[in-house]
């Protein structure tokens, strides 16, 4: 899988790069599938956001957090993306279910 990490008002430190492919690595392990993702690191005067947008099974999917840390942001948005892609992988197999 190719991480694209992108910075908007925020110079990329290696620290973020390294707990950036850190957290998201775990995601990929869990959804080989996984081709391609893009992270966006955002800092808006005191609130730093993460958003994390990606195609899963030919569904666009994306998630967003927020902290006052930008690790814990990162951490936050991991969490959230690899709920996401459990609650469309249950999904994509009830309808597969329900077809048979």
């Amino acid at each position: 899988m190719h991480i694209n990490v992108s910075g908007h008002h925020i110079d990329l430190t290696q620290g973020m790069r390294d707990a950036v492919l850190n957290r998201f690595s775990k995601v990929e392990s869990h959804f080989p599938q996984l081709d391609q993702l893009s992270i966006t690191l955002t800092v808006d005067k005191s609130e730093q956001k993460v958003d994390a947008n990606t195609l899963f099974l030919g569904r666009a999917v994306s998630v967003q957090a927020s902290d006052g840390d930008m690790y814990h942001a990162i951490a936050d948005a991991a969490k959230k993306l690899n709920s996401a892609l459990e609650h469309h992988k249950g999904a994509r197999t009830k309808r597969r279910a329900a077809q048979h």
